[in-house]
């Protein structure tokens, strides 16, 4: 054969294995199996470099495990529930991300606490990844500016990988994607700008896929009981735990922190471990009592298997706490040490680090001890009388209403001495809320000008309302309801947000507005003030430890509700905990936060109803000022009808209302708010007395008759 044609013949061949490598069907193969065949780690991602081996973390091989679960049609997601140094990122989300880039492509979103947290992984995780495992050099090149590829998004053929912060609205939201993965979810944005929570936008990305097609990875450490979100996720799966054998008698059991042990020597005198000798740490077995050190541990845990304690519905779910680790920072000493100082620091007083033991190292929520009342026993001790009667302690109302897209919440709240309470109404307005024109705002209108009858027969109307305008979609309807309410008949129409500080007064009077700035805010715009109420410190008092809401009995500070109350009220009022939160500037503090699932408009109500009482007054009230009021009371209610009356129709306005400029909400402050409405007439003794009608010079004031 001349040397021209073994040439073409060569060319051909090489040309048509190129086309068959090329156009082929990729290998079947699950994640675990390519990781094993083609996954190498760089030295930035692991201590040793080279070809990787699952079998260093034995538990993530065992039958049933994470990366098998995610090939199974029926599994929608795969999430864990994981203390530190378990290898999560790297063996499961890692090897996942390289086998669906290599064999089986599509879009991937990738979703982290923060854009900096993105930004570190796919520095210090992805790239590096990429750059050691040849299959995914070949996949994805990292330097392509033809390629569009950016710090946050790489393409590759057939799909692309793009990570995005919680705390941006466009990017969780942006166009539908198959396969999401989640970072951290603990630290994820619960409310996103006021659009909800950013887990649960970025899952609404998958509803245009099939079944099978969908994936979700959700991983991370848990933070504090109720608020866990990653907890609440693992409530939905099928809690597989693992199942590890004792090398005595063959019996298997998850490895718990209760069977971690330390001998103790009495002449020993450790200032932080005591009489404990933590070096000398081991396990037990909790069926036989064998004893076990770290090498059989792991011997054990090689054999060990995932066993689903709870039924299966398309969410495959792994509880893992650091025991499992093979790793040299998590030996039996070094977790025996590590417990032994949280302990030791919480006898100092200082939780925080046996919250972080318990998080980081045992993979649980933390659960904070206090004396917070249980719903069931608020529902005990509700009281015998019923809604819209003022009980005979009450002389004064104040309304609390919170705006919801579709309706409002509203809390109506009787005070009497030494700020004793009674809950009058707990109602539901359901409406557009966000349009002044509809129905529902003319039904709170009856609830705030109504009157309600007292146990002793005279009849009451509201004091002081305080009315939620911190949702930038209902506050111009909001502004304009308030605005309009002022001065006809009600003393204090406010309208109010919740302050930034957490250590916030409840109640404080907004500054003046000078007339140069006073179209800076949405609020001004409307003639409105805008109170900033101290939420921390409201619900500190109400729902915190030793709060007025678990007090018993009868007396100062007594917080009331009748039976019957709608039936999720009192979970409503303690939908939150007093949990750690990190702020901006690096300090920890505990804040209210709400619990995972839970809504607490119940509870936000009440705040604004205690809101609504402080501006009455009712807390510098005296003995003498109660009884001159009772008295009143008695006197001028003999011919009152408590049935609730129509709100007077608004003036009409002097001028065309200016509509606002779409500005920030967030913008309101105590130096931009106009000045305080007057307080109510009342005697110059008593700060808080009730407008009274008084015969004076042939005219007639307006108030309660007597």
């Amino acid at each position: 054969m001349p040397a021209t044609m073994t040439r073409m013949t060569t060319t051909a061949k090489r040309v048509l294995r190129s086309a068959v490598a090329r156009w082929a069907l990729p290998p079947r193969m699950n994640a675990l199996e390519w990781a094993r065949k083609y996954r190498f780690l760089s030295s930035i991602e692991a201590d040793r470099a080279g070809k990787y081996d699952p079998e260093v973390t034995p538990y993530l091989c065992w039958p049933g495990n994470p990366l098998e679960a995610l090939d199974d049609p029926t599994v929608i997601e795969v999430c864990c529930q994981k203390s530190a140094q378990v290898a999560w990122t790297s063996g499961v989300l890692g090897n996942v991300l390289g086998k669906w880039i290599d064999l089986d492509p599509s879009p991937i979103l990738g979703l982290f606490p923060k854009e900096g947290a993105a930004k570190e992984y796919m520095a210090e995780k992805f790239e590096p990844m990429v750059t050691a495992t040849p299959r995914l050099r070949q996949a994805v090149d990292l330097r392509s500016r033809k390629a569009q590829q950016r710090m946050l998004f790489k393409r590759f053929r057939g799909g692309f990988l793009k990570l995005v912060g919680s705390n941006s609205p466009s990017s969780v939201k942006s166009s539908p994607i198959p396969r999401i993965f989640i970072e951290e979810p603990d630290d994820c944005n619960l409310n996103l700008r006021g659009q909800g929570d950013s887990i649960k936008l970025a899952k609404e990305r998958t509803k245009t896929f099939r079944r099978s097609r969908v994936k979700i990875v959700i991983g991370g450490t848990p933070t504090v009981e109720g608020t866990s979100t990653i907890a609440a996720e693992m409530e939905l799966s099928d809690k597989r735990v693992g199942m590890v054998p004792c090398h005595h008698c063959g019996e298997e059991h998850a490895l718990s922190f209760d069977n971690l042990k330390c001998p103790e020597d009495p002449a020993a005198a450790h200032p932080i471990f005591g009489s404990k000798l933590p070096e000398k740490a081991y396990y037990v077995c909790p069926h036989c009592g064998g004893i076990w050190n770290d090498a059989e541990k792991r011997r054990n845990v090689r054999g060990g298997r995932w066993m689903a304690t709870a039924p299966f519905n398309g969410i495959a779910g792994y509880f893992i706490n650091e025991l499992y680790s093979p790793f040299p920072g998590s030996t039996m000493p070094t977790l025996m040490e590590n417990w032994l100082t949280a302990l030791h620091h919480l006898a100092m007083g200082d939780e925080s680090k046996l919250v972080a033991f318990t998080n980081s190292s045992k993979g649980e929520a933390y659960s904070f001890k206090g004396d917070q009342a249980k719903p069931e026993q608020l529902a005990e001790r509700a009281k015998d009388y019923l809604p819209r009667m003022v009980p005979a302690g009450g002389l004064i109302l104040v309304m609390g209403v919170d705006l919801q897209p579709d309706r409002l919440e509203v809390v109506i709240r009787a005070y009497g001495r030494g700020e004793e309470s009674w809950l009058v109404l707990y109602e539901r307005l359901y409406g557009q809320v966000a349009l002044i024109q509809d129905d529902v705002w003319n039904q709170l209108d009856k609830l705030l000008f109504g009157k309600y009858r007292h146990a002793r027969g005279f009849a009451l109307g509201i004091s002081a309302v305080s009315i939620d305008s911190g949702d930038g979609n209902t506050s111009d309807a909001a502004y304009k309801y308030v605005r309009s309410r002022q001065g006809r008949g009600v003393p204090h129409v406010m309208a109010i947000k919740g302050a930034r500080s957490a250590d916030a007064e409840i109640f404080r009077k907004p500054g003046p507005v000078l007339e140069t700035n006073k179209k800076n805010t949405k609020a001004a715009r409307y003639g409105v003030s805008v109170f900033q109420v101290g939420v921390g410190r409201a619900k500190d008092l109400l729902i915190g430890e030793r709060g007025r809401v678990g007090l018993e009995g009868k007396g100062p500070g007594r917080f009331h509700v009748y039976k019957n109350v709608i039936a999720d009220y009192f979970e409503q009022l303690l939908a939150e905990v007093k949990a750690p939160m990190r702020q901006k500037n690096g300090h920890v503090i505990r804040v209210w936060q709400k619990k995972v699932g839970k809504r607490n408009e119940a509870l936000d109500c009440e705040v604004y109803a205690l809101h609504a009482s402080r501006a009455a007054k009712v807390h510098l009230m005296q003995e003498r000022d109660w009884s001159i009021l009772e008295a009143r009371h008695s006197q001028s209610g003999l011919f009152d009808e408590p049935e609730a009356v129509e709100a007077p129709e608004p003036p009409a306005p002097t001028a065309a209302p200016v509509e606002p400029e779409e500005v920030d909400d967030d913008a309101s402050s105590t130096e931009d708010v106009a000045p305080v409405p007057p307080p109510a007439v009342g005697d110059t003794d008593s700060p808080n007395l009730p407008p009274v009608r008084r015969r004076r010079y042939g005219t007639v004031s307006r108030g309660v008759e007597i």
